[in-house]
Protein backbone atom coordinates (compact mmCIF):
# COMPACT_ATOMS: atom_id res chain seq x y z
CA UNK A 1 0.00 0.00 0.00
CA UNK A 2 1.31 3.44 -0.95
CA UNK A 3 1.54 6.13 1.68
CA UNK A 4 -0.47 9.28 1.07
CA UNK A 5 1.89 12.29 0.91
CA UNK A 6 1.58 14.61 3.87
CA UNK A 7 1.70 17.72 1.61
CA UNK A 8 0.49 18.00 -1.96
CA UNK A 9 3.01 18.77 -4.67
CA UNK A 10 0.73 21.56 -5.96
CA UNK A 11 -2.00 23.67 -4.38
CA UNK A 12 -5.26 22.15 -5.55
CA UNK A 13 -7.21 25.43 -5.43
CA UNK A 14 -10.54 25.85 -7.11
CA UNK A 15 -10.26 28.09 -10.22
CA UNK A 16 -12.18 30.78 -8.33
CA UNK A 17 -9.61 30.54 -5.58
CA UNK A 18 -6.83 31.21 -8.04
CA UNK A 19 -8.70 34.24 -9.34
CA UNK A 20 -9.15 35.61 -5.81
CA UNK A 21 -5.53 34.91 -4.91
CA UNK A 22 -4.29 36.63 -8.08
CA UNK A 23 -6.54 39.61 -7.37
CA UNK A 24 -5.21 39.84 -3.81
CA UNK A 25 -1.62 39.82 -5.03
CA UNK A 26 -2.41 42.43 -7.67
CA UNK A 27 -4.13 44.60 -5.07
CA UNK A 28 -1.10 44.42 -2.78
CA UNK A 29 1.18 45.39 -5.65
CA UNK A 30 -1.04 48.34 -6.55
CA UNK A 31 -1.20 49.50 -2.93
CA UNK A 32 2.57 49.25 -2.60
CA UNK A 33 3.11 51.24 -5.79
CA UNK A 34 0.59 53.88 -4.68
CA UNK A 35 2.29 54.15 -1.30
CA UNK A 36 5.73 54.60 -2.88
CA UNK A 37 4.40 57.15 -5.38
CA UNK A 38 2.71 59.16 -2.64
CA UNK A 39 5.94 59.06 -0.64
CA UNK A 40 7.85 60.45 -3.60
CA UNK A 41 5.26 63.19 -4.14
CA UNK A 42 5.57 64.30 -0.50
CA UNK A 43 9.37 64.19 -0.51
CA UNK A 44 11.04 67.61 0.08
CA UNK A 45 12.52 69.33 -2.95
CA UNK A 46 15.96 70.47 -1.73
CA UNK A 47 18.11 72.82 -3.79
CA UNK A 48 21.15 74.99 -3.12
CA UNK A 49 20.20 78.48 -4.28
CA UNK A 50 23.10 80.75 -3.38
CA UNK A 51 23.25 84.53 -3.57
CA UNK A 52 20.74 86.62 -5.49
CA UNK A 53 21.73 87.74 -8.99
CA UNK A 54 23.38 91.16 -9.00
CA UNK A 55 20.70 92.50 -11.33
CA UNK A 56 18.05 91.98 -8.66
CA UNK A 57 19.91 93.94 -5.98
CA UNK A 58 18.34 91.78 -3.29
CA UNK A 59 19.42 90.60 0.14
CA UNK A 60 19.00 87.13 1.64
CA UNK A 61 16.20 86.87 4.20
CA UNK A 62 15.17 84.27 6.75
CA UNK A 63 11.62 84.31 8.09
CA UNK A 64 10.52 82.16 11.03
CA UNK A 65 7.38 80.07 10.54
CA UNK A 66 5.73 76.98 12.02
CA UNK A 67 7.28 74.55 9.47
CA UNK A 68 10.68 76.18 10.12
CA UNK A 69 12.67 78.97 8.52
CA UNK A 70 11.49 80.26 5.16
CA UNK A 71 14.36 81.60 3.06
CA UNK A 72 14.27 83.98 0.15
CA UNK A 73 15.42 87.21 -1.49
CA UNK A 74 14.09 90.69 -0.80
CA UNK A 75 14.63 93.81 -2.90
CA UNK A 76 13.11 97.16 -1.89
CA UNK A 77 11.34 99.36 -4.40
CA UNK A 78 10.35 102.98 -4.93
CA UNK A 79 7.82 104.71 -2.64
CA UNK A 80 4.26 104.51 -3.86
CA UNK A 81 4.82 101.64 -6.32
CA UNK A 82 3.81 98.79 -4.00
CA UNK A 83 5.39 95.44 -3.14
CA UNK A 84 4.82 91.88 -4.42
CA UNK A 85 5.30 88.45 -2.82
CA UNK A 86 6.18 85.84 -5.46
CA UNK A 87 5.26 82.18 -4.88
CA UNK A 88 6.52 79.39 -7.15
CA UNK A 89 4.85 76.07 -7.94
CA UNK A 90 5.53 72.53 -6.71
CA UNK A 91 9.06 71.11 -7.02
CA UNK A 92 10.56 74.48 -7.91
CA UNK A 93 12.18 77.28 -5.94
CA UNK A 94 12.40 81.07 -5.82
CA UNK A 95 14.51 81.17 -9.00
CA UNK A 96 11.43 80.22 -11.04
CA UNK A 97 9.98 83.64 -10.14
CA UNK A 98 13.14 85.64 -10.89
CA UNK A 99 12.06 86.91 -14.35
CA UNK A 100 8.84 88.26 -12.84
CA UNK A 101 10.79 89.82 -9.98
CA UNK A 102 13.13 91.62 -12.38
CA UNK A 103 10.21 92.91 -14.44
CA UNK A 104 8.40 94.14 -11.32
CA UNK A 105 11.51 95.75 -9.93
CA UNK A 106 12.06 97.58 -13.21
CA UNK A 107 8.68 99.18 -12.57
CA UNK A 108 9.77 100.28 -9.10
CA UNK A 109 7.98 97.62 -7.04
CA UNK A 110 9.57 95.88 -4.07
CA UNK A 111 9.73 92.10 -4.36
CA UNK A 112 10.04 89.15 -2.00
CA UNK A 113 10.81 85.76 -3.54
CA UNK A 114 10.69 82.78 -1.19
CA UNK A 115 11.23 79.05 -1.33
CA UNK A 116 8.00 77.43 -0.13
CA UNK A 117 8.37 75.20 2.95
CA UNK A 118 10.12 71.91 2.03
CA UNK A 119 11.38 73.52 -1.20
CA UNK A 120 14.74 75.01 -2.12
CA UNK A 121 16.54 76.16 1.01
CA UNK A 122 13.47 76.54 3.23
CA UNK A 123 12.87 74.16 6.13
CA UNK A 124 10.21 71.47 6.06
CA UNK A 125 10.22 67.69 6.19
CA UNK A 126 7.58 67.03 3.53
CA UNK A 127 5.29 68.62 0.98
CA UNK A 128 1.70 68.96 2.19
CA UNK A 129 0.14 70.45 -0.97
CA UNK A 130 -1.25 73.49 0.81
CA UNK A 131 -1.52 73.53 4.61
CA UNK A 132 2.14 73.59 5.67
CA UNK A 133 3.14 75.71 2.71
CA UNK A 134 0.39 78.13 3.71
CA UNK A 135 1.93 78.56 7.17
CA UNK A 136 5.19 79.72 5.63
CA UNK A 137 3.41 81.96 3.14
CA UNK A 138 1.40 83.66 5.89
CA UNK A 139 4.59 84.57 7.74
CA UNK A 140 6.33 85.73 4.57
CA UNK A 141 3.42 87.99 3.66
CA UNK A 142 3.31 89.44 7.18
CA UNK A 143 7.07 90.05 7.00
CA UNK A 144 6.76 91.91 3.68
CA UNK A 145 3.85 93.99 4.96
CA UNK A 146 5.95 94.93 8.00
CA UNK A 147 8.84 95.93 5.74
CA UNK A 148 6.55 98.04 3.58
CA UNK A 149 4.03 99.50 6.07
CA UNK A 150 3.01 102.40 3.82
CA UNK A 151 2.78 100.36 0.62
CA UNK A 152 0.07 98.20 -0.88
CA UNK A 153 1.16 94.57 -1.15
CA UNK A 154 0.19 92.05 -3.81
CA UNK A 155 0.85 88.34 -4.29
CA UNK A 156 1.54 86.28 -7.40
CA UNK A 157 0.99 82.57 -6.74
CA UNK A 158 1.73 79.89 -9.33
CA UNK A 159 0.02 76.48 -9.01
CA UNK A 160 0.86 75.17 -5.51
CA UNK A 161 2.00 78.64 -4.45
CA UNK A 162 -1.39 80.13 -5.29
CA UNK A 163 -3.34 77.22 -3.79
CA UNK A 164 -1.32 77.46 -0.56
CA UNK A 165 -1.97 81.19 -0.37
CA UNK A 166 -5.70 80.56 -0.58
CA UNK A 167 -5.52 77.94 2.17
CA UNK A 168 -3.36 80.08 4.48
CA UNK A 169 -4.66 81.87 7.56
CA UNK A 170 -3.36 85.37 6.88
CA UNK A 171 -2.82 88.01 9.54
CA UNK A 172 -3.61 90.74 7.02
CA UNK A 173 -5.01 90.23 3.55
CA UNK A 174 -3.00 91.43 0.54
CA UNK A 175 -4.29 94.26 -1.65
CA UNK A 176 -4.28 92.28 -4.92
CA UNK A 177 -3.80 88.63 -5.89
CA UNK A 178 -2.74 86.89 -9.10
CA UNK A 179 -3.41 83.13 -9.33
CA UNK A 180 -1.75 81.19 -12.15
CA UNK A 181 -2.72 77.60 -12.91
CA UNK A 182 -4.24 77.08 -9.45
CA UNK A 183 -6.28 73.90 -8.96
CA UNK A 184 -9.79 74.22 -7.45
CA UNK A 185 -9.62 71.13 -5.20
CA UNK A 186 -7.02 68.56 -4.18
CA UNK A 187 -9.12 65.77 -5.69
CA UNK A 188 -9.20 67.57 -9.04
CA UNK A 189 -5.44 68.22 -8.89
CA UNK A 190 -4.56 64.59 -8.16
CA UNK A 191 -7.03 63.19 -10.67
CA UNK A 192 -5.83 65.39 -13.53
CA UNK A 193 -2.18 64.53 -12.86
CA UNK A 194 -2.93 60.82 -12.62
CA UNK A 195 -4.84 60.93 -15.89
CA UNK A 196 -2.04 62.80 -17.62
CA UNK A 197 0.52 60.26 -16.34
CA UNK A 198 -1.58 57.23 -17.36
CA UNK A 199 -2.22 58.49 -20.89
CA UNK A 200 -4.33 55.89 -22.75
CA UNK A 201 -4.96 54.14 -19.42
CA UNK A 202 -6.55 57.29 -17.98
CA UNK A 203 -9.81 55.47 -17.02
CA UNK A 204 -7.77 53.70 -14.33
CA UNK A 205 -7.63 57.04 -12.52
CA UNK A 206 -10.93 56.02 -10.94
CA UNK A 207 -8.87 53.54 -8.93
CA UNK A 208 -5.51 55.32 -8.69
CA UNK A 209 -6.78 58.71 -7.53
CA UNK A 210 -8.59 57.41 -4.42
CA UNK A 211 -5.55 55.24 -3.57
CA UNK A 212 -3.36 58.34 -3.50
CA UNK A 213 -5.86 60.52 -1.65
CA UNK A 214 -6.58 58.06 1.18
CA UNK A 215 -2.93 58.26 2.23
CA UNK A 216 -2.96 61.99 2.96
CA UNK A 217 -4.49 61.68 6.45
CA UNK A 218 -1.97 58.93 7.28
CA UNK A 219 1.09 60.74 5.97
CA UNK A 220 0.21 64.40 6.54
CA UNK A 221 -2.67 64.43 9.01
CA UNK A 222 -4.68 66.33 6.39
CA UNK A 223 -8.11 65.48 5.02
CA UNK A 224 -7.97 65.96 1.23
CA UNK A 225 -11.68 66.76 1.21
CA UNK A 226 -10.84 69.97 3.07
CA UNK A 227 -8.17 71.05 0.60
CA UNK A 228 -10.42 73.18 -1.56
CA UNK A 229 -8.77 76.46 -2.64
CA UNK A 230 -11.89 77.34 -4.60
CA UNK A 231 -13.91 77.62 -1.40
CA UNK A 232 -11.43 80.08 0.08
CA UNK A 233 -11.42 82.06 -3.15
CA UNK A 234 -15.09 82.79 -2.67
CA UNK A 235 -14.36 84.75 0.50
CA UNK A 236 -11.74 87.10 -1.00
CA UNK A 237 -12.55 90.79 -1.19
CA UNK A 238 -9.46 92.22 -2.91
CA UNK A 239 -8.97 92.38 -6.71
CA UNK A 240 -8.11 88.96 -8.17
CA UNK A 241 -6.70 87.96 -11.54
CA UNK A 242 -7.04 84.26 -12.42
CA UNK A 243 -4.78 83.05 -15.24
CA UNK A 244 -4.21 79.73 -16.95
CA UNK A 245 -3.40 78.01 -20.23
CA UNK A 246 -5.97 76.71 -22.68
CA UNK A 247 -3.95 73.48 -23.10
CA UNK A 248 -3.24 72.89 -19.41
CA UNK A 249 -3.94 69.24 -18.53
CA UNK A 250 -3.24 69.72 -14.81
CA UNK A 251 -5.49 72.73 -14.22
CA UNK A 252 -7.83 72.63 -17.19
CA UNK A 253 -9.35 75.62 -18.91
CA UNK A 254 -12.71 74.66 -17.43
CA UNK A 255 -11.21 74.60 -13.91
CA UNK A 256 -9.52 77.97 -14.45
CA UNK A 257 -12.85 79.44 -15.52
CA UNK A 258 -14.45 77.82 -12.48
CA UNK A 259 -11.89 79.50 -10.23
CA UNK A 260 -12.52 82.93 -11.76
CA UNK A 261 -16.28 82.51 -11.45
CA UNK A 262 -15.87 81.62 -7.76
CA UNK A 263 -14.45 85.05 -6.97
CA UNK A 264 -17.93 86.50 -6.81
CA UNK A 265 -17.26 88.90 -3.93
CA UNK A 266 -14.10 90.39 -5.44
CA UNK A 267 -13.34 92.46 -8.54
CA UNK A 268 -11.93 89.68 -10.70
CA UNK A 269 -10.45 89.11 -14.12
CA UNK A 270 -9.84 85.97 -16.17
CA UNK A 271 -6.88 85.61 -18.52
CA UNK A 272 -6.48 82.48 -20.63
CA UNK A 273 -3.25 82.11 -22.58
CA UNK A 274 -3.87 80.40 -25.95
CA UNK A 275 -1.82 77.25 -26.43
CA UNK A 276 -0.20 77.37 -22.99
CA UNK A 277 0.01 74.22 -20.87
CA UNK A 278 0.81 73.96 -17.14
CA UNK A 279 3.95 76.03 -17.56
CA UNK A 280 5.47 79.44 -16.92
CA UNK A 281 3.02 81.91 -18.44
CA UNK A 282 5.54 84.74 -18.28
CA UNK A 283 8.03 82.70 -20.28
CA UNK A 284 5.42 81.64 -22.84
CA UNK A 285 3.89 85.08 -23.41
CA UNK A 286 6.10 87.76 -21.82
CA UNK A 287 4.62 90.76 -23.61
CA UNK A 288 1.04 89.70 -22.99
CA UNK A 289 1.94 88.89 -19.38
CA UNK A 290 3.34 92.35 -18.79
CA UNK A 291 0.34 93.96 -20.46
CA UNK A 292 -2.14 91.92 -18.45
CA UNK A 293 -0.62 90.77 -15.12
CA UNK A 294 1.97 93.44 -14.39
CA UNK A 295 -0.47 96.16 -15.44
CA UNK A 296 -3.06 94.64 -13.08
CA UNK A 297 -0.60 94.80 -10.19
CA UNK A 298 0.44 98.37 -10.95
CA UNK A 299 -3.20 99.47 -11.16
CA UNK A 300 -4.05 98.05 -7.73
CA UNK A 301 -0.79 98.66 -5.87
CA UNK A 302 0.34 102.06 -7.04
CA UNK A 303 -0.59 104.89 -4.64
CA UNK A 304 0.63 108.03 -6.41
Amino acid sequence: MRDTPLTPSFFPLHPLGWVLASFAVLLLVVLALAWMLAGWLAKPYRQQIGAAPAALGAVDVEIASAPGVVRGWYAPGKPGEGAVLLLHGVRADRRAMLPRALALQARGQAVLLIDLPAHGESDGDMLSFGPREGLGIAQALAWLQAQQPTEKVGVVGVSLGGASLLMAELQQAPDAVVLEGVFPTMRAAVDSRVRAALGPLAPLARIATPLLLWQMPLRLGVDPQRLRPIDRLRSLRMPVLVAGGTEDRYTTEAETRQMAEAATDAPHQLWLVPGAAHEDLYQIAPQAYEAKVLAFLREHLQTH
